[in-house]
């Protein structure tokens, strides 16, 4: 039977979006800081197993009780695979090749690229890209040269290490489009239990066959793998979920044009680095690509609709 009440429409609130967009920054960066501390009490591909494998029983666990509908093979296949790019490919990369010598800030800048690449990957598969997207794009990535520039300049990486990072880029940048085109329809609770749970799959014979699976077990490592599993994990890939599910790929992908600058930022409160002058310009030119950058597209009324 037909209701013949019609559903009011929900009020339109523009700050929520970018209000989204900057906890997920924020929270994002916190995990740089929790990270360094845990490679120190951990072999990395160990950490990264543990705090996923942590992460996917969590959301597990809320899809239970929150009796989520748990998808179909198909849709599990496409979270699955969301989560062996963005989560296992791309932290596996930059854990690997920190461990091969790279720097962060060298990392980092590879990483800075994922607008790029995922601008790139979007137009080649057919997602509008405006000019002024594009200007955001280059504006944001010089901003970013300017955040760590400097260090690049003392940085050492050996091949491996830069094919690694290589690696991770791919992995994110392919993932977030993924997930915006295959994986968005799923419940969240679900959708991130089943990405996290195919990650962990993915690094655990990394972890125990180049690892050995080592932790001391000290309450510091204990202590920062709680917070990046329930802050960075569970609280920044549910936004970066919910960012993916209703924005297009490359707008939220310009969101990572503010990691390294707000990183330099909390390094600089919490681990007492220093903040050059010229890096504090290279976040306001960032900030300045990411409003160009995150701007909608304007669509010809004529055109046709692509509903894939």
């Amino acid at each position: 039977m037909t209701s013949a009440v019609t559903t009011a429409p929900r009020p339109h609130r523009p700050w929520l979006a970018p209000l989204m967009g900057l906890s997920f920054v924020v929270i994002w960066c916190t995990g740089y800081p929790a990270a360094k501390i845990i490679v120190a009490h951990s072999s990395p591909f160990t950490a990264l197993s543990l705090r996923f494998a942590c992460a996917a029983l969590i959301f597990g666990a809320l899809a239970v009780i929150g009796r989520v509908a748990w998808p179909g093979w198909k849709e599990a296949g496409h979270s699955a695979v969301v989560g062996c790019l963005q989560l296992a490919m791309q932290f596996g990369g930059v854990y690997g090749a920190m461990r091969l010598g790279a720097s962060g800030s060298f990392a980092a800048l590879v990483i800075g690229a994922m607008p790029l690449a995922v601008s790139g990957f979007a137009w080649a598969t057919g997602e509008p890209i405006g000019r002024r997207q594009w200007l955001g794009l280059v504006v944001g990535f010089a901003g970013v040269w300017l955040v760590i520039g400097n260090s690049l300049l003392d940085a050492q990486a050996s091949v491996p290490a830069i094919a690694l990072l290589l690696v991770g880029l791919v992995g994110i940048a392919s993932g977030t489009l993924y997930q915006k085109r295959h994986g968005s329809t799923i419940d969240l609770r679900a959708g991130l239990a089943i990405q996290n749970f195919a990650a962990t799959l993915a690094l655990l014979p990394l972890a125990i066959g180049l690892d050995h699976f080592y932790l001391d077990g000290s309450p510091t490592f204990w202590k920062a793998t709680a917070w990046i599993v329930l802050v960075n994990s569970v609280g920044g890939f549910a936004l970066l979920f919910l960012l993916i599910r209703n924005g297009a790929a490359t707008q939220v992908a310009a969101l990572f044009y503010l990691v390294p600058a707000v990183g330099a930022v909390m390094s600089h409160f919490a681990l007492g680095e220093v903040l050059t002058w010229l890096e504090i310009a290279g976040f306001f030119v960032a900030a300045a690509g990411v409003w160009l950058g995150t701007r909608p597209v304007r669509v010809a009324a004529s055109a046709p609709l692509d509903h894939r």
